[in-house]
């Protein structure tokens, strides 16, 4: 228990009251009949509070957030007996949170609940824990306050952010990609697999039409193909120290999270089989899997996965990717590509060539543009300039390296990430490479 401040008022007003006393401006029975009676009042409203039963509390929180998406907590508290009761409360959120709309004075009536809601956001993926919520409770007479504990543990999960796949989860691939800001060139009647017969159209080949069933309909018809299902795709993620700059306020390794997951679900809306391979710092592994359950299990693979500040070991990457995934996929290895990397990068690119179609994504940071495009005007600036040329240079020359050995090489910032990928992914599929 705590004095209230009316308590810590009444004990500076007796103090006055003893100074004018010891002057001899007011008669000693005045302070001893104050003290009297703040004493008494006192102790009747710490008994009282200290017999005032405690609220009952429930949380309602969604058991799993995005990244970086305000969401709404509810609470709501249950008076115990009825007694109207003055409290303030405090959730027990987890710190790495940002919070607003606490701490909350309420006042709770007598048998009736009462709910207020509060907004958290998180910025780190990963498993976290609500704690007790904390109540601090109002003696009758607000002369005592006393701190309350109510046991409401109940665990949460950040996942990166789901937002962008639930908007387009009601649309279909081919216009989720554009979007996504794919640059779509489709070509009816291209592909290795058949889709549906049709009217005969000017301008389709010999080869695409259907004699019998032309010889059926009395017209002519043609055969529609599309890409082909039923292939694998593997996306080979670094989670080492090159993921650990950050764009905003998301690091790297977020963007490519978030990139990851919506061609996964593109993907996944073609027919594909998609898994993950995480390499550099921890190390993940999901076997490839269709339908709407593998983006799931993937989402529920990597939530908590984060990069380490460790070099990326890439051709023991590759041998661990070619060991566990012995059929022939789209592999997809994002990372950042720098020049002190390139000669591992080839041992891997020719290790994964051999039985895969491979893609490089190398994100880029978006200072090194901002730098680029910046007009030195002194010294330093000048200085800048140059060096961020010579390393975008060497960057290039990075790249035609890995291009030389059959990657197919993307070099894009974080915010052309997912459309790059998927734009290339469809390309692949269009040109039956895979």
């Amino acid at each position: 228990m705590r004095p209230a401040p009316a308590l810590i008022a009444g004990v500076l007003l007796l103090a006055v009251l003893g100074l004018a006393v010891a002057f001899g401006w007011v008669p000693r029975a005045a302070l001893v009949f104050g003290a009297t009676v703040l004493a008494a009042l006192a102790l009747v409203d710490g008994a009282r509070l200290l017999h005032l039963p405690t609220p009952r509390v429930q949380r309602e929180c969604a058991p799993v957030l995005p990244l970086g998406v305000r969401r709404e907590v509810l609470l709501t508290l249950h008076p115990a007996d009825a007694r109207a009761l003055r409290v303030d409360v405090h959730d027990g959120h987890p710190p790495e949170f940002l919070v607003s709309g606490l701490p909350r004075r309420l006042q709770l009536a007598a048998h009736a609940s009462t709910r207020f809601d509060y907004a958290i956001t998180a910025h780190e993926r990963g498993r976290y824990v609500f704690s007790a919520v904390q109540l601090r409770l109002h003696a009758p007479l607000r002369l005592w306050t006393q701190r309350r504990l109510v046991a409401a543990e109940q665990a949460l999960k950040v996942y990166p952010d789901f937002a962008p796949l639930t908007r387009l989860a009601l649309i279909g691939a081919d216009q989720a990609s554009r979007v996504l800001g794919a640059h779509l060139r489709r070509r009816r009647g291209d592909g290795t697999e058949f889709h549906q017969l049709r009217e005969y159209r000017e301008g389709d080949s010999l080869r695409q039409i259907d004699w019998k069933a032309s010889q059926r309909a009395r017209k002519l018809v043609s055969r529609d193909y599309r890409e082909e299902r039923n292939q694998q795709v593997m996306l080979l993620l670094d989670t080492g120290r090159r993921m650990l700059a950050r764009d905003g306020a998301l690091s790297h390794f977020d963007h490519v999270l978030n990139a990851s997951l919506l061609l996964a679900w593109i993907a996944l809306r073609q027919g594909d089989a998609v898994g993950l391979c995480a390499h550099g710092g921890e190390a993940r592994f999901v076997k490839p899997a269709r339908g709407g359950a593998a983006l799931d299990g993937m989402l529920g693979a990597v939530y908590d996965l984060q990069p380490q500040p460790v070099a990326t070991d890439y051709p023991a990457a590759a041998t661990e990717l070619a060991r566990r995934q012995p059929r022939r996929s789209l592999v997809v290895l994002i990372t950042n590509v720098r020049d002190e990397d390139v000669e591992d990068l080839l041992i891997a690119v020719r290790q994964l060539r051999r039985r895969h179609v491979v893609i490089v994504a190398s994100l880029r940071e978006k200072a090194l543009d901002a730098a680029r495009d910046a007009l030195p005007t002194d010294f330093d600036g000048a200085l800048l300039a140059g060096a961020v040329a010579l390393y975008l240079d060497d960057r290039r020359n990075a790249h035609d390296a890995l291009r030389a050995h059959g990657a197919s090489v993307l070099d894009v910032d974080s915010d052309a990430l997912p459309a790059a990928l998927v734009e290339r992914y469809l390309a692949i599929k269009r040109e039956g490479i895979l």
